[in-house]
């Protein structure tokens, strides 16, 4: 399977996120996705079972628990597989840094506090 056709279900998606907060146990993964999205227990697994056989997530035995986490291996495949296309992003991305580089040293201004002095939490 290719990783944008994993990548392309919006489940599959919702569960990535998940894990990239940090390992979850598949019980805690299943709730959230069954409160969101509305399926069943076996649904969730299957989810997880094509994530972890994709590379996109791996899994390991706690007892009686399954702990999943995200396999950055097939995540650096659609990293590099984006890597032409960013030259479509990468200017606007660092044309919007400068503009709130540039809001905020106005606003810096506008307060009155000179652009080399600091602020000091109060």
């Amino acid at each position: 399977m290719h990783a944008f056709d994993v990548l392309g279900d919006p489940v599959r998606r919702r569960i990535l996120e998940l894990l990239a907060e940090g390992e979850q146990t598949s019980g805690a993964v299943t709730a959230v996705i069954r409160a969101e999205f509305g399926i069943t227990q076996p649904a969730v697994s299957q989810h997880l079972r094509v994530l972890r056989d994709n590379g996109f997530a791996t899994v390991r035995p706690d007892g009686a628990r399954r702990l999943y986490a995200v396999d950055h291996t097939a995540l650096r495949q659609v990293d590099e597989w984006l890597a032409p296309f960013r030259r479509f992003w990468t200017p606007h991305l660092a044309a919007m840094a400068t503009e709130v580089a540039r809001g905020k040293r106005l606003r810096r201004l506008a307060e009155g506090v000179a652009p080399t002095e600091t602020r000091h939490a109060g």
